[in-house]
């Protein structure tokens, strides 16, 4: 194997050439699709709005120039097979095995307020295909909660206490309830550092839907052994699980899209590639010492904590002087996308906000231009959805204008000949027609490539690849123009300093109803009728250009509910359309998740819901023994007082529960007695005594006793 110093110094070589080559390539197309642009206007760029519409025409061509040339270098990188810079060529045919005892892994999988059983089921498949790995040993997994809803706070623990009993894992799945939410996902991984990080050389971050196959898991770790100069390794992982048919096509896209632009990232960035926040192994010592997240100074969204902290994170830890990879051929890695649009648009809020905050960072002192273009890159991947918005509006302004105004045929300057201002069809038909070539011909490729290796059948063939590539441009298309006018309202409102909350993902098929769909989407509706409305009696031809954009808005509504269902989805399914490579061929680690998700849930004697984990955790005396003791060692780790709370408070507390039951208590009451390890013994020991039916009924208890 070549030292490291030599690998250091080859693909620090190839990234200069590299880059240098993609900028080249984006920046010549876009001068001539420019000058194009403004030659077809009537006034050839000449007037304030057209010299606006051809700057931001710029602008947008360039930037999906960025992902054609990334899709196309990636096309190559497959079609070749072999790369000597893949970080995993090093590792490919060495035997599953970790030697060193002290290269020890924490597996981190942070969640709030989820599906307990998805998680747990996850946590189970993950600690079974590690197992039979045989390298089982070097890892251990820490459920890190910062769940604020009583009841599944308690699932959660007794979930965890029956998973470690049934697999005797004690000792290797850990559970750990933070006091405090600070800082989001980003506090809690630096919270589990701070007390446990010294113990493992290697940390693999999950998110809470995140699968990942044991031997991937083991070849990350080799592949880290082998290059200790790697900081962070980025597993590309796959969209999967999804029934929905916005989550049918979009895993769908993810899987044949997906590979060629990985490859293509990979080809240029190397060994400056950016971390995702999930589905990656990270080196903990340097993430400890050089990657604390600095407070961005000030007040409103773009100060504060960091949101989307991974695209700093790997930032940070690049100009540590650690490689950032992306294994753009390691398989084995899965994620599961938003079920509906509703769900999608909730992620991208929080995510456009955390994005925008990284124009704070841009000039930050050490970090690499390449980090620094991954975060112009961020920036624009909803600034570009404004920018589009304003490239429409101006063009509509300015086909009105055409029409309302008089044009000026002489120019102040003496001439004996007018100037017509003159309106090019062709050269447009020839713009529009290049513009549409850089947006799909990537698609195209992925069929091509797909044909070429052979990988066609898992997609059911060629001729249902292909009709579920156009059958997800035509989603796709649909769907652009909401995420358009959402995007821009997510920046806009960003930037006049309306902060983003931190909610729950939905994580299953339900769909989005009607008043739902009709409460968010109303107003994009009525955007789109008006503009229409207004747009259509001066410049008809015009209208008929831009309508497929006005017809999804003013559809959004029934767009967003039709997307959203299952049944929709499942029908594809059926036809073979958007099918991916793990339904035609199921994983194992998958068929073990499927199974662990079909497991029944553990036996109670007593008839209290499962969901109602308050009153089970305050009724059942092994539930509410485990309770106890998991909130006295909570106490214990922190370093605080067990529940110091105001003793009038907490007999008020008592007295009301035991008098008006457990729907008196709103949520951060019943939060304020579980973190109470005697109240908590205090209230089910007086339960228990209660002698009259009804009040004990308000817990869940019926007992002949008590007739």
């Amino acid at each position: 194997m070549p030292s490291l110093e030599k690998l250091t110094v080859s693909w620090n070589r190839s990234a200069s050439w590299r880059r240098i080559l993609l900028i080249v390539l984006v920046i010549f197309p876009t001068v001539i699709a420019s000058r194009t642009m403004s030659q077809i206007l009537p006034h050839k760029g000449g007037t304030p709005l057209e010299i606006v519409l051809v700057a931001i025409f710029a602008i947008l061509f360039a930037w999906i120039s960025i992902g054609f040339w990334t899709a196309l270098l990636g096309f190559f990188v497959l079609l070749r097979g072999k790369n000597s810079l893949s970080v995993t060529e090093s590792v490919r045919d060495l035997p599953l095995d970790l030697p060193d005892p002290d290269a020890r892994t924490a597996i981190l999988i942070p969640i709030y307020n989820e599906d307990v059983d998805r998680v747990m089921a996850g946590v189970r498949t993950t600690y079974e295909t590690l197992s039979e790995t045989g390298q089982g040993e070097r890892f251990d997994i820490f459920i890190l909660s910062d769940s604020t809803n009583p009841d599944v706070w308690v699932t959660e623990e007794e979930a965890w206490y029956d998973l470690c009993s049934s697999l005797d894992a004690f000792g290797h799945v850990f559970y750990r309830k933070r006091r405090s939410n600070i800082k989001r996902k980003s506090g809690n991984v630096a919270d589990f550092c701070r007390r446990w990080g010294k113990n493992y050389r290697y940390m693999i971050v999950f998110d809470a839907d995140s699968i990942m196959d044991g031997t991937t898991m083991v070849r990350i770790v080799q592949i880290m052994e082998r290059r200790p100069n790697i900081g962070i390794l980025q597993t590309p992982p796959a969209g999967v699980n999804r029934e929905s048919l916005i989550a049918r096509a979009q895993q769908f896209a993810n899987h044949v899209y997906g590979p060629m632009f990985a490859a293509g990232l990979h080809w240029w960035q190397l060994g400056d590639a950016q971390y995702w926040g999930h589905n990656a192994i990270i080196r903990v010592e340097p993430f400890m010492r050089y990657c604390e997240l600095p407070r961005l100074p000030g007040k409103g969204p773009l100060g504060g904590d960091i949101l989307s902290h991974d695209f700093v994170e790997s930032a940070l830890m690049r100009r540590a002087g650690y490689g950032v990879w992306l294994a753009y051929d390691l398989t084995g890695s899965y994620e599961e996308t938003p079920p509906t649009l509703l769900d999608e648009l909730k992620r991208d809020r929080r995510w456009c906000q955390g994005n925008l905050q990284h124009m704070r960072l841009l000039f930050t002192r050490g970090f690499f231009p390449a980090h620094r273009a991954l975060f112009i890159n961020g920036i624009m991947s909803y600034g570009s959805a404004l920018l589009w918005l304003l490239f429409l509006v101006v063009s509509s302004a300015e086909a009105i204008a055409e029409v309302l105004f008089e044009p000026k045929y002489f120019s102040g300057a003496k001439t004996l000949f007018p100037e017509w201002p003159v309106w090019y069809p062709h050269w447009a038909v020839t713009l529009l027609a290049s513009t549409a070539v850089v947006l799909f011909l990537p698609k195209l490729f992925s069929i091509l490539l797909a044909a070429i290796r052979g990988d066609a059948a898992k997609y059911g063939g060629i001729a249902r690849l292909s009709a579920g590539v156009f059958l997800e441009v035509v989603l796709s298309t649909l769907l652009a123009p909401i995420r358009m006018l959402f995007h821009s309202t997510f920046v806009v409102g960003t930037l006049l300093g309306r902060a983003v909350g931190w909610g729950t993902q939905t994580r299953d098929d339900r769909g989005t109803s009607w008043i739902d769909a009709m409460n968010v989407h109303w107003w994009g509706m009525l955007a789109g009728i008006v503009w229409g409305a207004v747009l259509y009696p001066f410049n008809p031809t015009f209208f008929w250009w831009i309508s497929p954009i006005l017809f999804s808005l003013a559809l959004s509504g029934p767009i967003s509910v039709f997307t959203s269902r299952a049944s929709l989805g499942k029908s594809a399914r059926d036809a073979g359309l958007f099918l991916i490579p793990e339904e035609t061929e199921r994983p194992k680690v998958l068929r073990e998740l499927d199974r662990n998700m079909a497991l029944p849930a553990p036996y109670s004697p007593l008839p209290i819901p499962r969901q109602s984990g308050f009153i089970r955790a305050v009724v059942d005396p092994k539930l509410n023994a485990l309770h106890r003791s998991l909130a006295l060692r909570y106490s214990t780790i922190t370093a605080a007082r067990p529940a110091a709370s105001d003793p009038k408070r907490t007999a008020e507390l008592l007295e009301r529960a035991l008098t008006l039951g457990p729907r008196s208590l709103g949520p951060q009451e019943k939060m304020e007695i579980l973190r109470n390890p005697h109240l908590m013994e205090e209230l089910h020991r007086r339960v228990w005594e209660i002698t009259d039916r009804d009040r004990a009924l308000l817990w869940g208890l019926e007992c002949p006793c008590l007739e």
